[in-house]
């Protein structure tokens, strides 16, 4: 990587643009960069790293920290331009950083956003651009460096004081450094992986001992007394020796319920034979008992069966005299049934002579069938006249629907000539409501677009006046920042020209007998400074800096603030104007005034907005109107067309009332031959028909009170017969000794129930075993049943005591098998955790097998580091005349673990000490060339980028003229790689050993840069 030229503009103390060309710079390839304290030296670094990473190193780049210069103009955008070469390619990167800048319209400032643009350089097409975006750039550049942000201040801006305290530090402290700077983050991932596998594997191990264990208690619990013969193994999760113990005594413990299971089942043995006699004996006493009871209730039955024999005969006898009157039962019933004819029948004759005249009180069949035949003659005569009194009616209804229609067309005619006669007047009317509407659409349509801008200027009228409230307020907080700003900013030049004015006795405070001086060199200090009243030190002047920083962000955000509503406030009030201008110009009503009170365009408002409101609704109407008429017309044609119909429906109705009239005269003469007496024919025919109706009744209930009177003789005569048949007396003595089918049943279940019981006990008494049973003692069978039920209490609890036993041995056999099972699947888990610990403590330095208790990460710095001392050994022994080399050591210091340990072996006297005993001028050049190397190793790490500008900052006032001669010639060897070294410091013997220099010099209006080269001098 080569630098060729940077353009720096309003950054940091740069308050103009200022051009440092590093091509003439480099061509010797050694130049110096000078200036004053606080001109800006260290600034032209950070520009460098700003234009390459978009940021600047370290502590510079803390929150709140701008970059913009204070000696700037406000139209002068903060810029930085690097032209570089990298990877073969020559590039452009510009940068300009978030800054504030004068807004384009109205007054104050607005933030403009961070820009950044790449350009590469084509010698056909000359510039071309790659990218604007900040992401891409800052890969891009970083792939082609090869190096981080950290790693570039650290190699490429070589800030000498870092590597003098990485020279005395600890090997912590070192680890830090060369962890950023090597990126061995990966190597710590890999122990914390391996930390939190092992971990895990421990969990895993720990978790399936957990289950063991509580497979351990779950066997336990099924032993029972089996297991607590023997205790449970008292192990620990993890403990060695875990699963063998509880296998072996799950062993133990299975062994034992095997034994409580042998004796189990000899005892249910036992227990069976005492039930079973028990058994048997109980039998023998309930079959003994049932049978002296069997004997008992035989005697009993006999006696009671001989008892009910008078019965048995009674009721034998009742049966057979029933079942003789059964023969008699049919005749019974035929006459009863006949009887019961003959009244009905009398009964109905006596009802139907009621309605007769009393002339035919009397009166027999044939004579009444005679009367009825006559009365029908006269009815049938009557269906003509019927059918004529019918038409008669009909031709009535005709007649008053004829006259109902009459009415109704009448009433249609006058109310559409009513209609009809104001049509005119209806259609003008509704062709002015059409013509209105329209008129009124157009109108809102008008006071709808006054209406948005009139509401527009309201709105803005209400905001200009809020803004000028807050335009008040944001001056008075501007004056009150800007007289603040100033006071920080004189009291602190103040400080600052009172320090500088001490500055020599400030710096003699931290000289040491015997050390070198960083200014003069010299070891010897005959009449240091002292600092006079009112010393002012560096802390202070800082504090009051800060202070100043601080009062002029607050004073730049007040004038935001106040640029922000000012610009708000014109944007209103702009606004505002040009809508009162429109709004003038179609109101005639409204003034001319250019800002009106928000009171006025409310008001205006509120006018428009009912105004557009009457206009909208009546528009409205419009469709509707136009609905109207279009119905009034339908309803002009329909009554038209219902009054031409109406007239020639009167013209038909005349022709048939005329038709109607005539036959109605024809029809009243035969009818009225047909009433006779009777107010109509329907009557008089009513009349004979309900005559005939009381004829046809009597001759027929006439004719059944003769048929049933013969009917009651014959079963009269049938009965009598049938009871002399059957032996008895008189049919009354059949009808009493009559018995129902359920009374004979009845009879005849108590005839057999008693002869089988007289079977039956006849049966039981010839029993032998019965009877001899009965010679015997009373049988116990209630003695004999105790002793069962203990026997068969004691053969249940034995049956199970064995089925617990069994259990608990199938239930450990259960368990065994699956604890042995849990120790199968977490062997190859336990070796796995086994192997991870191995290598998690070996990588984290806890192992026995790490002798030196160095980390992974430490193993790989020290490496590292090795290399770094080689590289810089190669430069220390031209620096040192031979004298001094670096060496990396590995040996532990204290308790602390081993890796990073940095020697010096000093040539005069062959001993090997630690660098922190170097004097301030040794520790310098072997710092330079600690730096150097790092420098070589971190490139190749990067992957071979060449670095062909360096920068060292500081430190070469602590070398005396040969040291420093030294230090040159192997600064100035650099330029057989082709590389550039640029020194930056205030030692004033460098500027006449070195000719090309770049001078940053302090203005009251912001520092410059000033190039020397062998030509001369050049701004």
């Amino acid at each position: 990587m080569r630098l060729h030229r940077l353009d720096i503009t309003a950054f940091g103390p740069f308050g103009a643009t200022q051009e440092i060309d590093f091509d003439a710079l480099s061509a010797a390839g050694l130049f110096l960069l000078h200036g004053p304290t606080g001109a800006g030296k260290t600034s032209v670094l950070d520009a460098v790293c700003y234009a390459l990473y978009g940021a600047v190193p370290g502590a510079r780049q803390s929150p709140g920290t701008s970059l913009r210069s204070d000696h700037a103009p406000a139209d002068l955008p903060t810029e930085i331009r690097l032209e570089l070469t990298v990877g073969g390619r020559r590039l452009e990167i510009t940068r300009r950083p978030a800054q504030p800048r004068p807004k384009k319209r109205g007054g104050g400032h607005t933030t403009e956003k961070a820009q950044s643009l790449l350009r590469a350089y084509d010698t056909e097409r000359g510039w071309q651009a790659l990218s604007r975006s900040h992401q891409e750039i800052g890969e891009e550049i970083t792939q082609l460096i090869g190096m981080s942000r950290e790693q570039f201040c650290q190699v490429v801006l070589l800030p000498q004081g870092d590597f003098a305290r990485f020279l005395r530090a600890d090997a912590e402290a070192r680890g830090k450094l060369l962890g950023r700077l090597f990126d061995t983050r990966r190597f710590a991932a890999v122990e914390e992986r391996l930390a939190d596998l092992r971990r895990a594997a421990e969990n895993q191990v720990r978790s399936g001992d957990e289950q063991i264990l509580a497979l351990a208690q779950r066997i336990a619990q099924a032993a029972g007394p089996a297991g607590r013969e023997a205790a449970m193994p008292e192990v620990q999760p993890g403990g060695p020796g875990l699963a063998d113990a509880v296998l072996g005594w799950a062993a133990t413990a299975r062994s034992s319920a095997r034994e409580r299971l042998d004796i189990a089942g000899a005892s249910v043995a036992a227990a069976e034979s005492r039930r079973s006699a028990a058994r048997t004996a109980w039998d023998a006493e309930r079959e003994l008992a049932a049978l002296q009871q069997r004997y008992a209730e035989t005697g009993r039955r006999a006696a009671a069966s001989e008892a009910g024999r008078a019965g048995h005969d009674d009721a034998q006898e009742q049966l057979r005299r029933a079942r003789r009157a059964d023969r008699v039962a049919p005749a019974l019933e035929l006459r009863d049934e006949a009887e019961r004819a003959y009244r009905r029948a009398s009964a109905a004759r006596d009802r139907s002579r009621s309605g007769l005249p009393d002339s035919l009180a009397d009166a027999g069949a044939e004579q009444l069938a005679a009367l009825e035949r006559r009365l029908r003659e006269e009815l049938g005569g009557l269906d003509a006249a019927r059918r004529a009194e019918r038409r008669s009616a009909e031709i009535d209804s005709e007649r008053t629907a004829l006259e109902r229609e009459a009415r109704a067309d009448d009433e249609l005619i006058r109310d559409a000539d009513g209609w009809l006669a104001g049509w005119e007047a209806t259609r003008d009317g509704l062709l002015a409501r059409i013509e209105a509407a329209q008129e009124a659409a157009t109108r809102a349509e008008l006071l709808a677009g006054r209406l948005d801008p009139a509401r527009r200027r309201l709105d803005a009228a209400r905001r200009r006046d809020a803004l000028a409230d807050e335009a008040v307020g944001a001056e008075d907080r501007l004056g009150r920042a800007r007289e603040h700003a100033l006071g920080t900013r004189e009291h602190w030049l103040d400080l600052r020209e009172r320090r500088l004015r001490d500055i020599a006795a400030e710096l003699a405070r931290e000289l040491v007998d015997g050390e070198a001086c960083m200014v003069c060199g010299s070891a010897g200090h005959p009449r240091p400074a002292r600092a006079g009243d009112g010393h002012v030190d560096q802390a202070t002047e800082d504090a009051a800096e800060a202070a100043h920083r601080r009062a002029e962000q607050a004073r730049t955000e007040a004038e935001h603030v106040l640029g922000a509503v000012r610009e708000r406030y014109a944007a209103a009030r702009a606004e505002a104007a040009e809508a009162a201008g429109a709004d003038s110009a179609e109101d005639p009503d409204a003034g001319g005034v250019d800002d009106p009170t928000a009171a006025e365009l409310a008001a205006l408002v509120d006018t428009l907005t009912r105004e557009h409101t009457l206009a909208h609704r009546t528009a409205a109407g419009t469709h509707a109107a136009r609905e109207a008429l279009a119905a009034a017309e339908r309803e002009r044609t329909q009554r038209t067309e219902d009054r031409r119909q109406a007239e020639r429906r009167a013209a038909a109705r005349t022709s048939r009332r005329e038709g109607l009239d005539s036959e109605q005269e024809s029809l009243e003469e035969v009818l009225a031959q047909a009433r006779g007496e009777a107010g109509s024919v329907t009557e008089h025919a009513a009349l004979l028909q309900n005559r005939v109706a009381l004829l046809v009744e009597a001759v027929t209930t006439v004719r059944e009170e003769e048929d049933a009177a013969a009917r009651l003789k014959e079963a009269d005569d049938r009965l009598a017969d049938a009871a002399f048949r059957a032996g008895f007396d008189t049919p009354q003595a059949a009808a009493d000794t009559l018995l129902a089918e359920s009374g004979q049943r009845s009879l005849q279940h108590r005839i057999d129930a008693w002869q089988a019981e007289a079977a039956a006990v006849a049966d039981r008494l010839a029993e032998t075993d019965a009877r001899a049973a009965a010679g015997r003692a009373p049988a116990a069978p209630d003695a004999a049943r105790q002793v069962y039920d203990v026997a068969e209490r004691l053969l249940r609890d034995a049956s199970a005591a064995l089925a617990s036993a069994r259990e608990r041995c199938a239930e450990l056999g259960r368990l065994s098998r699956r604890a042995a099972d849990e120790v199968r699947g977490l062997g190859p888990v336990r070796e796995e955790y086994e192997r991870i610990a191995r290598l998690a403590g070996l990588t984290a330095g806890t192992s026995a097998d790490n002798e030196r208790k160095m980390r992974l990460e430490s193993y790989v710095l020290a490496a590292r580091l090795e290399q770094v001392a080689a590289a810089a050994t190669a430069r220390l022994g031209r620096m040192s005349s031979g004298r001094y080399e670096l060496v990396h050591s590995d040996a532990r210091t204290g308790g602390r673990r081993a890796g990073l340990g940095l020697h010096v072996i000093d040539a005069w006297t062959g001993r090997e000490r630690d660098t922190a005993t170097l004097s301030g001028g040794e520790t310098f050049f072997a710092s330079l060339a600690l730096a150097l190397g790092l420098a070589d190793v971190v490139t190749d790490e990067a992957g071979g980028v060449r670095l062909d500008t360096l920068f060292i900052d500081e430190g070469f006032g602590s070398l005396d003229e040969q040291t420093l001669d030294e230090v040159l010639d192997v600064l100035d060897s650099l330029r057989e790689r082709d590389r550039s070294v640029g020194i930056v410091s205030h030692v004033g013997d460098l500027r006449r050993r070195i000719p090309a220099q770049l001078e940053v010099v302090k203005e009251r209006h912001g520092s410059a840069v000033r190039h020397r080269v062998a030509d001369g001098i050049s701004d």
